[in-house]
């Protein structure tokens, strides 16, 4: 049998083969995938002396350069053979996605669609970081100062490092990290633990593409690691699900992602055409295998509940698994199994109380949850409530999962409470400007546009470039 890669500890560009370790195995059979190194709280910590060094090595470039080698990056990561590890194994484009697969669960065609969103931002990273910085020329940040827009502008960074603990359940939550680099600011990345092969690939990318590699830190570890990486950076992002962001939901310097409770909104004067917008609404609930923080978890409309909820019910509630190669899958199975039975018990306890209708029951054969081909998965489910005081109204779960909720177009914002990304389909302008005014709404689409669609060019969930960098006074007299 051929030896699996060991993936090592990366300390600033230095491979570090440490004695604690752990496995990562496909999801299905339990084959070892790659033996991975650990460190704890202690090594992070030693290693924050060199952040110096490190953003150093990515001054020597300008941002326009740094740029340039993102796009270089994007075509290695979609493309290259790149290295793994540390004993001469490499991985091509097609080892990552089935490999990648084997250990998250996620569908072959899902990883593909998830490499072409990095992609897509490593390759468009000018026009990614025009619009985030609403047009500034770069260079000002080369110099530390500078004149455009009619006024003395100067910058500094906000950090030594930009530091993140990822999630595993889907890779194009890489993308929001990827802008730190053409900003000049190194990274220090906690990966998923059945997720290790996304940050480690992109980081060999942008290797490859000319980028110091003593600007990547690669660091698996504990919660303890994963703290010292959140508190010593300077800046940092954690993902996770409530119980882990609402620690540091007070901290400035740490940007949560965690539940994205998206919703779609249908509006009195659109509500009669819902038919018209059932594509839209089934898309937002399912693509990415239901996955991602910007899945519509709830459509909320002003009637029609029952009958939008049996048209979503009839449309996702036969959906199988499907084995990982299929081009048409659209489940993912679970790394984890006890997280599929914690869902599941959680919907199901949910039922139990009164002012729901579990609309896919009657439009599914067999049970939620299922093993198929070896792997544990769970099947959609649209449930119908009364009212958003019911426990399953507002819930997030990583699978299709969404409820519809009746509500007047009247109390809707008083309602529906922090949306990440949020769809309102409707072209009364007062309630427009209503939404366009609603502070818990992050991302707003007006019409009939899919959540899950998003511009790079605008801030998804907190803006990169003024979380790096931060707007100075300056008079300069010589």
């Amino acid at each position: 049998m051929a030896e699996v890669p060991h993936l090592p500890v990366l300390r600033f560009g230095r491979a570090y083969d440490s004695l604690d370790k752990f496995e990562v195995k496909d999801h299905r059979t339990g084959e070892l995938k790659a033996v991975v190194s650990s460190v704890n709280a202690g090594v992070v910590r030693r290693d924050m002396s060199n952040i110096a060094a490190a953003r150093a090595a990515l001054n020597r470039f300008t941002c326009t350069q740094l740029i340039e080698l993102s796009a270089k990056a994007g075509e290695l990561f979609l493309n290259g053979t790149l290295p793994l590890g540390d004993g001469g194994h490499t991985q091509s484009a097609d080892d990552y996605v089935r490999t990648l697969s084997a250990t998250s669960g996620l569908p072959h065609v899902m990883v593909r669609r998830n490499m072409a969103k990095i992609h897509y931002a490593l390759t468009h990273m000018g026009e990614v970081l025009n619009g985030l910085s609403r047009g500034l020329d770069l260079s000002i940040l080369d110099r530390g100062y500078g004149e455009q827009f009619g006024t003395r502008l100067s910058f500094f960074p906000t950090c030594g490092a930009l530091g993140l603990v990822m999630p595993s359940n889907s890779p194009a939550v890489n993308s929001l990290w990827l802008p730190a680099i053409a900003l000049k600011t190194p990274v220090l990345i906690k990966p998923g633990k059945e997720e290790p092969w996304t940050p480690c690939r992109l980081i060999q990318a942008f290797i490859a593409a000319g980028v110091p590699a003593e600007a990547f830190g690669f660091y698996p570890t504990d919660h303890e690691g994963a703290a010292a990486i959140l508190n010593s950076c300077g800046r940092a992002l954690v993902f996770g699900d409530k119980s882990t962001t609402d620690q540091y939901a007070n901290d400035p310097a740490i940007q949560i992602h965690g539940p994205g409770w998206s919703k779609i909104l249908i509006g009195e004067d659109c509500i009669e055409n819902w038919r018209d917008y059932l594509d839209v609404m089934v898309s937002a609930i399912s693509d990415n295998g239901g996955r991602s923080c910007i899945n519509a978890s709830a459509v909320v409309v002003p009637r029609y509940g029952a009958e939008i909820a049996d048209a979503l019910a009839r449309s996702l509630g036969p959906v199988q698994p499907a084995r990982s190669e299929d081009p048409e899958a659209k489940l993912s199975g679970f790394a984890n199994p006890k997280m599929a039975d914690f869902i599941d018990a959680q919907i199901e306890e949910g039922l139990k109380t009164p002012g729901v209708v579990d609309a896919t029951a009657k439009h599914r054969t067999g049970p939620r949850k299922l093993e198929f081909a070896g792997g544990v998965y769970l099947r959609p489910t649209i449930v119908q409530c009364d009212s958003f005081a019911h426990p399953l109204a507002n819930r997030e779960f990583l699978c299709p999962y969404a409820s519809v909720v009746t509500c007047a177009q009247s109390e809707m914002l008083g309602q529906i409470g922090y949306t990440l990304a949020c769809t309102a389909i409707t072209r009364d302008e007062g309630f427009i400007k209503q939404l366009e005014a609603f502070p818990h709404i992050e991302r707003l689409n007006i019409g009939p546009v899919s959540t899950m669609q998003i511009s790079w060019d605008q801030p998804h969930e907190g803006n990169m470039f003024e979380f790096l960098w931060q707007r100075r006074s300056i008079e300069r007299a010589w």
